[in-house]
């Protein structure tokens, strides 16, 4: 009897992959270790899946609900699911002298979002260089404040821990409350918006930024990426500076030192980073708006951040901007952007509109909230944010499985779970075309 073995495409065995480490962790953090008091599967699967699609959504306390041995375990898995799997397979084989073969560079390709297959394995060695050295640098200059106020082991522990969680775009944080303790604080805001920021430009940007140091020798994915990050961040803090100006709950009783601080920081933090300096369910409706299109738009392409990415919003803005100027193709930067390049956007964007709407549909069932806190909570967890206005603890166990569900599609991506259902097809047939009416 002769028995035909399982041949998976890359991005099915990425998804299995990634789904080993979630149960993994889930099985870890269910240990009575872990815990001082024993917590539901649910729960411990909820807390794993955050933390390896680098999200920060939490249905318990982090600070009180895990032992330090829980901690940890959320903090290697926060590690490896920003810096990716693939990559972290590769530095193992490195280190053995091992030799990395087409399908493994297959996976890295998929896993970190590259167009091409050329230099992803100098691509990996520069992540680890660029990731641990930022972290460690970050973590020193904390540890100045931290461990004076909480001792040393507790401070240097909570400076190692925001800084992986910040570089990562976690948003997992030790306290409570979050970082609204350090609202007005310029150290702390300043480290931590610095450390998700750079996270969140991608790796490619950094790697690019590293070897060619002039802006106009940068790739053009580089340049979108550092003139969106930088429009979009000044535009947002703006526009939230004067929403909520007055607002008493938020930033209307701080002074104007705080309030720029306040706004600023609420402003980059949907950018997938998931840390709050102020409190989300007061904010105005109108912010919150604001805060949804941040959210759903996202970080870089192959960074440690989710969303549909800044560069794939861009590519679909300006494919409408060429459309009404009657343009048969798009240019920016003296560069034509490729048609099968407009395709996988709108793709993207489509396939993570649908899955969004259907999950906001069916909380709206299981759910006693508002359609707001509904749609807030689906899109922070597509976006792999973890912002909420503070409905997740209160999530039914149907609530917590889909939240779960749309963490892991945010972090793998729409298309890389796609790919991974769909039969390849071969496109070698051509008909004859017809036009449709539309608009």
């Amino acid at each position: 009897m002769k028995f035909k073995l399982i041949q998976l495409n890359p991005s099915q065995l990425l998804v299995l992959v990634f789904l080993f480490f979630i149960l993994l962790g889930t099985l870890l953090l269910k240990a009575p270790i872990a815990t001082p008091e024993s917590v539901s599967w649910v729960d411990a699967l909820f807390t794993a899946t955050s933390a390896m699609t680098v999200t920060g959504l939490t249905v318990i306390d982090t600070a009180t609900d895990y032992t330090l041995f829980g901690q940890i375990i959320i903090l290697f898995l926060i590690q490896i699911g920003g810096l990716g799997i693939m990559s972290f397979a590769v530095l193992i084989f490195i280190m053995l002298g091992k030799k990395i073969g087409l399908k493994e560079r297959i996976l890295i390709q998929q896993s970190l979002n590259q167009t091409s297959l050329g230099g992803v394995i100098k691509l990996i060695k520069n992540l680890f260089i660029y990731s641990f050295t930022i972290e460690m640098m970050a973590m020193m200059i904390l540890a100045f404040k931290w461990i004076p106020e909480y001792g040393f082991r507790a401070g240097l522990f909570h400076s190692i821990f925001h800084s992986i969680s910040a570089f990562n775009n976690a948003g997992f944080s030790l306290w409570r409350d979050n970082l609204m303790r350090y609202e007005s604080d310029p150290l702390v805001n300043i480290v931590i918006t610095g450390l998700f920021i750079i996270g969140g430009l991608g790796f490619t940007v950094l790697s690019d930024l590293w070897h060619k140091r002039r802006f106009k020798s940068l790739s053009l994915h580089s340049k979108l990426m550092i003139i969106g990050t930088v429009v979009i961040n000044i535009l947002a803090m703006m526009i939230i500076f004067s929403l909520e100006y007055h607002n008493q709950k938020t930033i209307g009783s701080l002074p104007l030192s705080g309030k720029l601080w306040g706004s600023y920081f609420q402003a980059v933090t949907p950018r997938t980073a998931g840390f709050n300096t102020l409190d989300i369910g007061s904010l105005h409706d109108s912010t919150l708006t604001l805060m949804l299109l941040l959210m759903f738009v996202g970080a870089g392409s192959g960074s440690t951040g989710g969303g549909i990415k800044l560069t794939t919003f861009l590519v679909i803005l300006l494919s409408v901007r060429s459309f009404l100027k009657g343009q048969s193709h798009i240019s920016v930067a003296r560069k034509t952007i490729k048609d099968k390049l407009i395709i996988r956007s709108l793709a993207i964007s489509t396939i993570s509109i649908l899955f969004i709407l259907l999950t906001v549909f069916i909380l709206n069932i299981t759910e006693p909230e508002r359609f707001l806190k509904i749609l807030f909570e689906v899109i922070s967890a597509f976006g792999t944010v973890g912002l909420s206005m503070g409905m997740t603890a209160d999530l039914s166990t149907i609530g917590k499985v889909l939240i779960v569900f749309i963490m892991f599609l945010g972090k793998l991506g729409p298309l890389t779970l796609a790919f991974s259902l769909a039969k390849p097809q071969q496109d070698n047939l051509r008909y004859s075309s017809e036009d449709i009416l539309t608009g």
